[in-house]
């Protein structure tokens, strides 16, 4: 699954984040960082420096639930203007699954499973922690596959 995203991710022109809300939030805006530190043009929606979206960007759109009401209306634009989008949920069967282009689907407890928990962490907490790895996985991957040393990222550090 990783390795199938890498051909999506290595010919944009930049790539957008709309990180979810809260922890999803703060998870994206790692990610962002991180391919901004691989040599990749990278923005988080809502922040005052995002550009608007262009026909070769990725969009990638974290919710746990896939049914966050803000993640949902800028997922809905970016297809209009040709992006782009992958989600990161644990339902592919989600609005926001539907409107994507790629869907990583991630085996984790989210805050809304109030029946069965797979997971005595509280809330979201597993499927946060679940695609921090995850998308930290895929940044590894991008760097072996582009050759980008310790290095050479640090450069971009700042």
């Amino acid at each position: 699954m990783i390795y199938s995203l890498y051909p999506l991710l290595k010919v944009v022109s930049g790539i957008s984040l709309h990180p979810g809300e809260g922890r999803s939030g703060f998870i994206g805006k790692c990610f962002a960082m991180r391919m901004m530190h691989l040599g990749f043009t990278s923005y988080v929606i809502g922040e005052t420096n995002t550009p608007h979206f262009k026909k070769d960007d990725v969009l990638v759109s974290i919710s746990g639930s896939g049914k966050t009401g803000s993640l949902l209306l800028h997922t809905k634009k970016a297809k209009k203007f040709g992006v782009k989008v992958i989600a990161v949920t644990t339902d592919s069967e989600a609005p926001l699954a539907k409107q994507a282009d790629k869907i990583i689907k991630v085996h984790a407890t989210t805050r809304g499973a109030l029946g069965h928990r797979e997971s005595v962490q509280l809330l979201g907490s597993l499927f946060d922690q679940s695609v921090h790895l995850l998308l930290d996985d895929i940044c590894l991957v991008i760097s072996h596959e582009k050759k980008i040393s310790n290095a050479e990222a640090t450069a971009n550090h700042f």
